[in-house]
C-alpha cells in the first residue's frame, strides 16, 4: 500500500526536489519537502487500511469437511484431503466439497447460487447426461465445489478437485485480468508530466540564462532553480486529491457502501454503464406469492374473497405439504424458498399460520423427486371439532393434475372434465410466461398411507422473487442521469426479462441474449451489438467477463455488481467491482473495490451519484491550485529573465502552496452539486 502511494509522479517529483534541496545544502528546505510527501502517503495508507478492517469484520470462515467410503468404511475427513476418484455422501446442510459426478441421488437439492447466481436450488438427477458444453446451471447430474446441499441426499464419485474444479478456473482467470488505472489516476499523470517536462524544461532555460548571460554563482543558480521546480509543481493537490477522496469515502460509508480503494471513489463519478445482479441486488431474493388460481380463475390477492373455502383449503395445504419452518426467535422462514414463501404469505395477511398449523400433525409423507415432480404428506387435521387425515399432494400441473377425477370450486366437490384441465393448465402456462414458479395443489381424504391418484384438484399457487421496493424509481434516475443499467443474471432468459421489463432496464425480449446465444456468435460481432442489450442470462464466468470488456470497448466506465463466486473475474475486470456485503462470497469481496454493506442497489446509485459530486470538487480543486501555481511560476520566470534575484524562496512557495493555497480549495470539497 504503501509503495502504491508513491507511484504518482507528482510526488516523485517532489522527492527529487528534495534529495537536489539535501545535496546542496539546504536542509531546512528538503526536510520541509520530505513532510509534505511523507502527509500524502501517510493520509492515503491510513484510509485503505481502514477501509481493509471494515471489509474483514465481514468476513466469515467456515471449514469444509467431506464424508467419504475409504475402506468400506463412512469416514469424515478434511475437504482438502480428498482425492480424484474418492466416493462422497452428500447430505443437507453440507457444501460439497469438490467437483462430483453423481452416481445416486434421492430428492437431492443444491443450491448454486455462488457459482452460477441462480436463487432457487438446482433439483439434481444422476439420469440426466451432460457435458462440458452445457451450460453450469443445467448440468443435473453433477455437483460443484463450493455449493450447498439444501435437501435430500445424494452420493458421488470426485472427478477434479483443486484448480482443474469450476471454482479453480474462476481463480485461474483473476490472476489473468489486470486493473486498468482510474480516470483521474490517468488525468493527474497527464498533469504530472506535462508539469514535469515544462518544469525541467524552464529549469534548464533559466540554469543557463543566470550561468551564461548574469554569472550568477552555481550554488545560488541550483537553489533559484529549485524554488522555481517548486513553483511549478502544485504541491497541495496530492494533498487536496486525497482528502476529498477521503472525505468521499467517509460519506459513502455512512450510506452503507464501503469502499476499500482510495481511487475507486471517483472512478464510481465517471460510470456509465452499471452491470447488475438481479438476485438480491434488484430483487429481494426472496420468493413470494403473487397469484392464484382457484374455482376456475386466475386471481391477485387482493381479489381474494375474504370467506373463501376453496382459498382456505388451497392455502391450508401449501402449509400442511411444507418441509419449512417458521422461527419465533429470528421472525424468519427457514426452508427452500418456493415453501417458504407459502409461510410468508400467511405471515403478511395476517390469516392465522399459527392456527392453521396447530390442527394439522404429520405422520407420513412421500418425499419429493425429480421424477414425479410431486411431494405428498399424510396429515391428521382436526377441523370444526373434527378429525380427519388427509394427503395434500403439490408439484408441477402436469403431474398433479392428471392423478385428479374431481375438482373443489366455490359450489363444492365435483367431477373434473377437460374444459377443468384446460383452463387450469392454461393459466400456468400464462403465468410461467411472466417467469411466475407454479405449484399445483390436491388432496385426498381417509387415507391410512399417503397416495397419490383418484385426488381432488383444488388449485395454484405462484409465485416470484420481486423487485427490491425503490429500485424501478432508482433505475429511472439513473437513466435520468447518463447511466445505462445492465442486469448479468444466471436466471434463465424468461425469468430475466419479466423483472428487467417490471424495472424499466429492458422493453423489448429483443434486448435479452443468454450466455449460449453469446458464445455461438464471433466475439468482435459480440462487441459491436454489445449496447444493444439489456438483459444477460444464463451466462457463464467467462461471458461476464466479455460483457464488461465489451461495454470497455466502447468507452464505457464500467460498474459490476456481484456476489458468487462466479462474479469475481468479472468483478476485477470492471473499472469498479462492487461486490454484497451481506450474500456475497469472500473471493467476491476480494476482487471488488466497493462493498455495499446492505446489498441494495440503490446504494449503487447513491454511490455514483456521491462519487460524481467528488470528481466535480475535485476539479475545482486542480483548476483552482494550477491557476495559483501558474501566478508563481509567471512571477518567478519573470524577475528572474530580467536579471533580478528570486523574488520567492523555496520555504515561501512551499507556504504559499500548502497553506494560502491549499485550504481554500479544501474548502471546494464539501460544495454539494445537484
Amino acid at each position: 500500500m504503501i509503495a502504491e502511494q508513491f507511484a504518482s509522479p507528482l510526488l516523485l517529483l517532489l522527492v527529487a526536489a528534495s534529495v537536489i534541496s539535501i545535496m546542496t545544502g539546504e536542509i531546512v528546505d528538503g526536510i520541509i519537502i520530505i513532510v509534505v510527501v511523507l502527509a500524502n502517503v501517510i493520509i492515503g495508507t491510513a484510509q485503505e487500511l481502514s477501509a481493509e478492517k471494515s471489509v474483514e469484520a465481514l468476513r466469515q470462515i467456515n471449514a469444509s469437511t467431506a464424508v467419504v467410503i475409504r475402506d468400506g468404511k463412512e469416514v469424515e475427513i478434511p475437504a482438502a484431503d480428498l482425492v480424484v476418484g474418492d466416493y462422497v455422501i452428500l447430505e443437507a446442510g453440507r457444501v460439497v466439497p469438490a467437483d462430483l459426478a453423481l452416481v445416486q441421488t434421492s430428492s437431492l437439492k443444491v443450491n448454486e447460487s455462488a457459482l452460477t447466481g441462480e436463487s432457487v436450488a438446482v433439483e439434481k438427477d444422476c439420469s440426466e447426461k451432460s457435458d462440458e458444453k452445457t451450460p453450469l446451471g443445467d448440468r443435473r447430474d453433477k455437483v460443484f465445489m463450493s455449493t450447498l446441499v439444501e435437501y435430500g441426499r445424494g452420493e458421488g464419485v470426485v472427478e477434479k478437485i483443486g484448480d482443474n474444479t469450476e471454482i479453480g478456473k474462476i481463480s485461474g482467470m483473476l490472476h489473468q485480468i489486470e486493473k486498468q488505472e482510474t480516470p483521474l489516476q490517468k488525468n493527474l499523470d497527464s498533469i504530472s508530466k506535462v508539469l514535469g517536462i515544462a518544469g525541467v524544461i524552464l529549469c534548464v532555460v533559466m540554469f543557463a540564462c543566470q550561468i551564461f548571460i548574469y554569472r550568477t554563482p552555481v550554488i545560488e543558480t541550483l537553489m533559484i532553480s529549485i524554488a522555481f521546480a517548486v513553483a511549478v509543481i502544485p504541491e497541495g493537490l496530492a494533498t487536496v486529491v486525497t482528502l476529498v477522496l477521503t472525505a468521499g469515502i467517509q460519506e459513502m460509508s455512512k450510506r452503507n457502501a464501503i469502499v476499500k480503494q482510495i481511487h475507486a471513489v471517483e472512478t464510481l463519478g465517471a460510470v456509465n454503464v452499471i452491470c447488475s445482479d438481479k438476485t438480491g441486488t434488484l430483487t429481494q431474493n426472496r420468493m413470494t406469492v403473487v397469484k392464484w388460481y382457484l374455482s376456475g380463475e386466475a386471481v391477485e390477492p387482493e381479489e381474494l374473497p375474504p370467506d373463501s373455502k376453496v382459498f382456505a383449503t388451497l392455502l391450508e395445504g401449501f402449509l400442511a405439504c411444507n418441509d419449512a419452518k417458521y422461527s419465533e426467535e429470528t421472525g424468519e422462514e427457514i426452508g427452500d424458498p418456493t415453501e417458504t414463501a407459502f409461510i410468508k404469505y400467511a405471515k403478511d395477511k395476517k390469516l392465522g399460520y399459527h392456527d392453521i398449523m396447530s390442527g394439522i400433525t404429520r405422520f407420513d409423507e412421500i418425499p419429493f423427486d425429480s421424477v414425479r415432480k410431486m411431494m405428498t404428506t399424510l396429515d391428521r387435521v382436526e377441523r370444526d371439532g373434527e378429525t380427519k387425515n388427509i394427503s395434500y399432494t403439490k408439484g408441477a400441473i402436469d403431474s398433479v393434475i392428471v392423478r385428479c377425477d374431481r375438482i373443489l370450486d366455490g359450489d363444492g366437490i365435483r367431477e373434473i372434465t377437460n374444459e377443468d384441465i384446460f383452463h387450469a393448465t392454461q393459466s400456468a402456462d400464462i403465468m410461467s410466461s411472466e417467469a411466475l414458479r407454479v405449484l399445483a395443489l390436491a388432496y385426498r381424504e381417509g387415507d391410512t398411507v399417503p397416495q397419490e391418484k383418484d385426488m381432488i384438484f383444488v388449485g395454484l399457487g405462484a409465485m416470484i422473487d420481486p423487485p427490491k421496493e425503490g429500485v424501478k424509481e432508482t433505475v429511472d434516475e439513473c437513466h435520468h442521469a447518463g447511466i445505462d443499467v445492465a442486469m448479468i443474471t444466471g436466471d434463465h432468459k424468461i425469468t430475466a426479462f419479466a423483472i428487467a421489463k417490471e424495472l424499466d432496464i429492458a422493453t423489448d425480449i429483443s434486448q435479452s441474449i443468454s450466455g449460449a446465444e453469446i458464445d455461438e456468435m464471433d466475439p468482435e460481432e459480440f462487441r459491436k451489438n454489445v449496447l444493444d442489450y439489456r438483459v444477460f442470462a444464463r451466462v457463464s464466468p467467462e461471458n461476464k467477463v466479455q460483457i464488461v470488456q465489451a461495454f470497455q470497448s466502447h468507452g464505457k466506465i464500467c460498474s459490476m455488481t456481484g456476489d458468487g463466486v462466479n462474479d469475481a473475474p468479472s468483478l476485477k475486470a470492471a473499472d469498479i467491482g462492487v461486490a454484497m456485503g451481506i450474500g456475497g462470497t469472500e473471493v467476491a469481496k476480494d476482487a471488488a473495490e466497493m462493498i455495499l454493506v446492505d446489498d441494495n442497489f440503490i446504494t449503487i446509485k447513491n454511490a455514483v451519484m456521491e462519487g460524481r459530486n467528488l470528481f466535480n470538487n475535485i476539479k475545482k480543486s486542480v483548476v483552482y491550485l494550477l491557476r495559483s501555481n501558474f501566478g508563481e511560476v509567471v512571477l518567478m520566470a519573470s524577475a528572474i529573465f530580467a536579471g533580478l534575484s528570486s523574488p520567492l524562496s523555496t520555504i515561501q512557495i512551499l507556504w504559499v502552496n500548502l497553506l494560502t493555497d491549499t485550504a481554500p480549495s479544501l474548502a471546494l470539497m464539501w460544495v454539494r452539486t445537484p
